[in-house]
């Protein structure tokens, strides 16, 4: 695994799922890490409570990423705690389907604030943080964005503007050291997944059989993605997409 010995790392949208994986595997690799949460604060502290009872450090910090004060909150107690910042996980982010005459303004405007003003907002607050070795940003897209499915239209959208704001603040920011990339996950077994009600349906099925792996992702497999791409070990990477879908195309 590649070592993240002191570094620290913010992962927004930590309290489970994908972000709790990538938490974990980040503290599990030496980095000291911020687990963001909006709502779930036990979920959250469950994750910290974890990372510390194998040795690390984490501290939880509640914070809505799409609220400018919020956001700022999270990087000055991140700094307080820790005294910098190296790495920052775009993972916030919330799903949302329906056929295209049930989409409302009201549900455009909660998944773009979160899924992409989310990601600016925390980015451009990194930016203040980032030591004079710069830093990485890791943007958690979605196969998503390159395989829709009918009803996805806003979320893969949202997917979409994560790629280009991948692109453009790869080239924008790589002048002072930091990278930039989006991981884009494949069908993940999460509790969101299987509140969507994905596990065991014959969409599953689909899926299944379509993946050259010949099975969903689970949370660590993207976790250990991420690991590689926070280190100095993929420190030519940026402007890149990286899907972990099991070959899923």
């Amino acid at each position: 695994m590649a070592d993240l010995t002191g570094k620290v790392a913010v992962v927004t949208g930590a309290s489970k799922g994908i972000g709790a994986a990538i938490a974990k595997a980040l503290a599990a690799a030496g980095a000291a890490v911020v687990v963001n949460y909006a709502g779930a604060m036990e979920a959250a502290s469950r994750v910290v409570a974890d990372i510390v009872g194998k040795g690390g450090r984490a501290i939880a910090v509640q914070g809505d990423v799409s609220k400018v004060a919020d956001v700022s909150r999270l990087f000055a107690e991140t700094k307080a705690a820790f005294g910098t910042i190296d790495i920052l996980i775009n993972n916030a982010g919330i799903g949302g389907f329906s056929p295209l005459e049930g989409v409302t303004e009201e549900d455009y405007r909660r998944l773009f604030d979160t899924n992409v003003l989310g990601a600016i907002l925390t980015t451009k607050e990194a930016l203040a943080h980032f030591g004079p070795n710069g830093g990485s940003v890791i943007n958690i897209g979605s196969f998503a964005s390159v395989r829709p499915t009918p009803g996805s239209a806003v979320y893969a959208a949202t997917k979409g503007a994560i790629e280009t704001l991948t692109r453009s603040l790869a080239a924008e920011l790589g002048g002072r050291r930091i990278r930039v990339n989006t991981l884009a996950p494949g069908p993940v077994d999460t509790e969101a997944t299987r509140g969507a009600g994905l596990i065991g349906s014959e969409f599953e099925k689909q899926i299944v059989a379509g993946t050259p792996l010949g099975r969903l992702g689970q949370p660590d497999d993207i976790a250990r993605i991420a690991v590689f791409l926070a280190s100095d070990e993929a420190g030519w990477a940026t402007g890149a997409f990286i899907p972990a879908s099991g070959g899923l195309r």
